[in-house]
């Protein structure tokens, strides 16, 4: 299998991408992304974009992949409506069109968040793009993450991102006890996606409890 991942450095991303390259099963990784990944690997191939929004790649770069993991977002926080939308719903969607007009069987996954649809602004928005990507893709699959527990030394890239977690993580063990189905760990996560991959499961929402028990080994 070979794999297309977006936001590689960020803390899903890493997840995935350390996943992938140590699965034998996939074959090659081409991270797309603003910046390095400042890792090395055989696997490993990487596309800089300074600006995301320029999806103007060529095909024979793009064409050849079984899936794309798809890891870029944003939190809401502060954030307008219109530029949240902007950088998920616009961003994501140039880059899945430009990509089913190369691979229309590509299966692609989409990292959206429990409680997306609801009537927050952000799950207004995940919903609308997860329902675009479901119409675009035969095999697209909604990645409905709740909590995610680091394993390996993953991090979140912002400055606000990092003290959350540095405050929440040592609860997240517990609460990955008393709450089985909401806590999924990095490992878990980046086992669970190359399997339905791989397997072609056809699982299109793809919530917490899933992802952990997908990814168990």
């Amino acid at each position: 299998m070979k794999a297309l991942l977006f936001g590689a450095t960020g803390m899903v991303g890493q997840a995935v991408l350390r996943e992938c390259l140590q699965d034998d099963g996939v074959e090659a990784v081409l991270a797309v992304g603003r910046s390095a990944t400042g890792r090395t690997h055989p696997k490993l191939r990487e596309l800089i974009r300074p600006d995301m929004f320029d999806v103007a790649v060529p095909a024979d770069t793009l064409r050849g992949y079984d899936a794309c993991f798809f890891c870029l977002g944003v939190s809401s926080a502060g954030m307008s409506e219109a530029d949240y939308t902007h950088l998920t719903y616009d961003l994501t969607m140039a880059w899945a069109r430009a990509l089913a007009r190369v691979t229309p069987s590509l299966a692609f996954f989409y990292v959206s968040g429990a409680g997306t649809g609801g009537k927050a602004m952000w799950a207004q928005v995940k919903g609308r793009t997860e329902s675009e990507l479901l119409a675009l893709f035969p095999a697209a699959h909604m990645v409905r993450l709740a909590a995610l527990l680091p394993v390996h030394g993953e991090a979140p890239r912002g400055r606000w991102a990092r003290l959350g977690y540095a405050v929440f993580r040592p609860l997240l063990p517990l609460v990955r006890v008393l709450a089985p189905g909401w806590v999924v760990t990095t490992e878990e996560l980046g086992r669970a996606l190359i399997r339905v991959a791989r397997q072609k499961i056809d699982q299109r929402v793809l919530e917490s409890r899933d992802l952990r028990a997908l990814g168990a080994r």
